[in-house]
């Protein structure tokens, strides 16, 4: 990737899910921004979302960050995406775009036998990741405590309206890249 040193804006295109791998290579890009002391870097996000862990770690790492950050759903942003996509000092969506909340959960193998200790931890487990999404959620926006629970639990998507009444979004707007503005794209193995 090559990045101009002093960059006024770069914009880096992340569509996929999010995981350690995916996680790590944005946090990379971001850095390398970093590095070459870039003013700006708009961020062109569709996410399915993915692990909680990961969503809270882009989240902290990208509201650090030396540069003014811009963040525009360009598609759909999900789950543990929306964490993501609140990192943004400045966040549009386009016309089109949705925001998907549901609470956490987790997978089981075939097979696989449960007792009350692990039932509990997982439920402990479940219930802490919920409400450091929520906290996050609430911090970043208007959307309360009590709305929050009512969308973990019935799992609603919310267009680009909603997003802009509760203050996920500043704006609704098309992308518009400027011509010769340095574009990088992340491409994963699906």
């Amino acid at each position: 990737m090559n990045i101009p040193e002093n960059a006024p804006l770069v914009y880096v295109s992340f569509s996929a899910e999010i995981n350690n791998s995916t996680t790590e290579s944005l946090i990379s890009v971001m850095s390398n921004c970093a590095n070459q002391k870039v003013q700006g870097v708009y961020l062109l996000l569709a996410t399915p979302g993915g692990t909680v862990r990961d969503g809270i770690n882009l989240y902290n790492v990208l509201k650090g960050m030396p540069f003014e950050l811009t963040i525009h759903n360009v598609g759909d942003v999900s789950s543990s995406g929306i964490v993501i996509f609140l990192a943004g000092s400045n966040r549009y969506a386009t016309a089109n775009a949705t925001f998907m909340f549901h609470g956490v959960g987790f997978s089981v193998s075939q097979g696989q036998r449960f007792d009350e200790k692990p039932l509990r931890e997982k439920l402990d487990v479940i219930l802490n990741d919920q409400k450091r999404i929520g906290n996050i959620i609430c911090q970043e926006t208007s959307v309360t405590k009590e709305e929050i629970a009512k969308l973990f639990r019935e799992a609603k998507t919310k267009d680009a309206g909603y997003a802009i009444d509760k203050g996920i979004i500043q704006e609704v707007r098309d992308v518009q890249i400027p011509k010769g503005c340095p574009i990088i794209s992340l491409v994963f193995k699906r």
